[in-house]
């Protein structure tokens, strides 16, 4: 991998003389993200951790790339989300390394359920037992394109909606992965990719597939991802919670099901295979018919294990079931030396005995066992009470610099509680200020007279009070709620009062859904957790956002739960040092919707009365961007009408007042 010339420093490549004022249109060298470059640069050199909030407009993916590049040590840059792992592969990182004139060889690298799997779906295509005919049409789609595709990468195939039920059918997991024994190991689009990231100087990947790697090397079986000078984490502030999954363990009835599905394929190609499992497989599959229907409607969705052991009767079958897959384990043992794919069922089985027996056992306090329950599954999970510790150990085993950045890492400017969180401490952390101005572009509207988010008619009353911005700024509107049942109260209430095109998470796939807010023009969009982050609309289309609660966790999160039993036990208050925080930053994501680009303008609205009744809203409102604030619905609608006429010299102090 080649560099630039050292004596050209960052700054001057993103300066007024570098490269970038005559490879990029319109391009102006900004302040922060000059000194973002800088420290990148001096973090390299230096080989510390970095730590920075980059506000939306600092231009942050330069800043972190072209120090990367000119300085020519090998990186992995993971981002949080496949639009932006594919908008750094296809665009940002071939435009730098063009501006730059430097040979470096990149590599994009997903998870392998993004890739086809040849093996498995030639096997569905055999197997002829999709559910709908639909299926059946995309499966051949798939087949024609995987004939001619390079990398296999489905996600950008454009052949599969988000939510299609072909997904699993066609690609594969670490559980049912042949690996070299596979038959079309040498055609295999994982294996491809990864070689190609082995060789590559600059690799992209996601969060997901790092920690990963992580548990695979925490597991002792080698690694997914080459070896690394410089880690870059974009968008940072999902790795605790992403962190957590992958530390995680489970135990699923849909991990069963799939098992009891394989075996019966492997089986019968093996003779005399199907005889000697039949009969474990249909104990388990009795097993896994009365746990499934133990776990009732009524149940909570989530929930502890402790609270799962009160119900006596659905704790027997969950032991039945473990003991029905211990007794397909040693049924599969004389037949793995038979097939590969009877090896790997067997290995799967052993697997799933060992997650039992530590989501069980009742001596790990470094733990919490917990369930959740799905529509037509269910699922058993021990996750780690503390993530810190074994992010700490990854990072130390690798030789290597580490940057972390996001629009938001910081509540009240302070970076205690991610730092805290990840085991970052020793990292240096500073905040690289956004490029927009705020204060002229944006109005941040709390209505008056909303009851306590808690009482029954609280969405009804928050619909009546939102619809006259709602309706004066002719749509273009993403309406954030904190739950499911309050969107569905929401799109209930719009459908009989508005005339505006709706689109309503759930109703389609979420791609399909954003492409058609964009192009109504005048949509109003009700979103839930999954529109809170990761959704550019940029431009007229997009120019209100109401969030309808203070996004606390729920309180009976099994997780959370335990968690703030630890932090009470050593004298700390869980809602200020744990609760808090998270909502902060949350509720950061979700009003980061409103402004994507310099020329966007337009209404925040939060709902929730406790931002100002309650104290610790001062720390939501500290945390945002510095917004023009009222509780005037007829400021907001004069600041909507500004905005529409765009009228020059307008007196900003007659139409937005503070809230102190």
């Amino acid at each position: 991998m080649s560099k630039v010339d050292e004596q050209q420093s960052s700054a001057w490549l993103l300066g007024e003389q570098g490269p970038f004022a005559d490879s990029l249109p319109g391009f102006q060298p900004r302040a922060p993200q000059l000194e973002f470059a800088a420290r990148v640069e001096t973090a390299i050199a230096d080989g510390h951790n970095l730590v920075a909030e980059a506000g939306t407009g600092t231009g942050k993916t330069l800043a972190y790339l072209v120090p990367a590049l000119a300085a020519g040590v090998r990186t992995i840059i993971s981002t949080g989300t496949r639009t932006l792992q594919d908008q750094l592969f296809f665009r940002d990182l071939p435009l730098v390394r063009s501006s730059l004139a430097i040979d470096v060889e990149i590599a994009l690298l997903k998870g392998r359920s993004n890739y086809l799997c040849l093996y498995r779906m030639q096997q569905t295509r055999s197997d002829g037992r999709l559910e709908s005919r639909e299926m059946y049409t995309e499966l051949e789609a798939i087949h024609q394109w995987g004939q001619v595709s390079e990398d296999g990468d489905l996600s950008i195939s454009n052949l599969l909606a988000d939510d299609s039920r072909l997904w699993p059918h066609i690609s594969s997991t670490v559980d049912n992965c042949l690996g070299i024994e596979c038959p079309d190991y040498d055609n295999c689009f994982v294996v491809n990719a990864r070689k190609k990231a082995q060789d590559a100087d600059i690799v992209v990947v996601n969060h997901h597939l790092l920690f990963a790697d992580m548990a695979v090397k925490q597991s002792g079986f080698g690694e997914v991802l080459p070896s690394a000078e410089l880690m870059v984490l974009d968008e940072a502030h999902l790795v605790p919670s992403i962190a957590t999954r992958f530390f995680s363990k489970g135990f699923s009835s849909r991990q069963v099901r799939d098992l009891h599905k394989d075996v019966l394929a492997e089986a019968g190609l093996v003779k005399g295979g199907v005889a000697a499992i039949r009969s474990a497989v249909e104990a388990g599959q009795i097993a896994w018919r009365k746990t499934q229907a133990g776990f009732l409607p009524s149940m909570p969705l989530r929930g502890s294990w402790e609270k799962l052991c009160e119900d006596g009767l659905l704790m027997e079958d969950l032991a039945d079931l473990a003991a029905a897959v211990e007794e397909l384990r040693d049924a599969l043992k004389p037949l793995e030396a038979t097939s590969t794919g009877l090896e790997s069922c067997y290995q799967r089985a052993s697997e799933l005995c060992q997650r039992w027996n530590e989501i069980s056992d009742r001596n790990r306090h470094d733990q919490v066992s917990w369930y959740e329950r799905h529509q037509q599954s269910f699922s058993l999970h021990s996750t780690p009470l503390d993530i810190a510790g074994p992010f700490t150990e990854y990072r130390d085993s690798m030789d290597a610099t580490w940057v972390f950045t996001s629009a938001t890492l910081t509540v009240k400017d302070r970076f205690d509680h991610f730092l805290r969180e990840t085991g970052l401490e020793d990292a240096q952390a500073f905040i690289a200020e956004g490029g927009f101005d705020y204060r002229k572009n944006s109005i941040l509207y709390s209505p008056l007279g909303l009851p306590n988010p808690n009482t029954p008619d609280y969405t009804e009353k928050l619909m009546t009070s939102i619809w006259p911005v709602v309706e004066a700024n002719g749509g273009r509107a993403f309406l954030l709620f904190s739950s499911h049942r309050a969107l569905r109260l929401a799109a209930d209430w719009l459908e009989d009062h508005c005339q505006l095109p709706l689109f309503v998470q759930g109703r389609e796939s979420r791609t399909r859904l954003l492409e058609n807010f964009r192009e109504s023009g005048n949509g109003v969009l009700l979103g839930a957790a999954s529109f809170w982050e990761g959704v550019d609309v940029i431009g007229p289309a997009l120019s209100l956002v109401m969030i309808d609660k203070l996004p606390f966790a729920p309180p009976d999160d099994p997780i959370l739960e335990a968690r703030a039993s630890v932090i009470r036990e050593q004298g700390d208050n869980p809602f200020f040092k744990m609760q808090l925080p998270q909502a902060v930053i949350s509720l950061k994501q979700g009003a980061g919707r409103l402004i994507r680009d310099v020329n966007d303008k337009g209404v925040l609205i939060l709902g929730d009365p406790r931002l100002l009744e309650k104290s610790y809203g001062k720390v939501f409102l500290e945390s945002l961007p510095r917004m023009s604030r009222t509780r005037t619905l007829e400021k907001v609608l004069g600041f909507i009408a500004h905005i529409k006429t765009q009228e020059p010299n307008i007196d900003e102090s007659k139409i937005v007042e503070n809230i102190e």
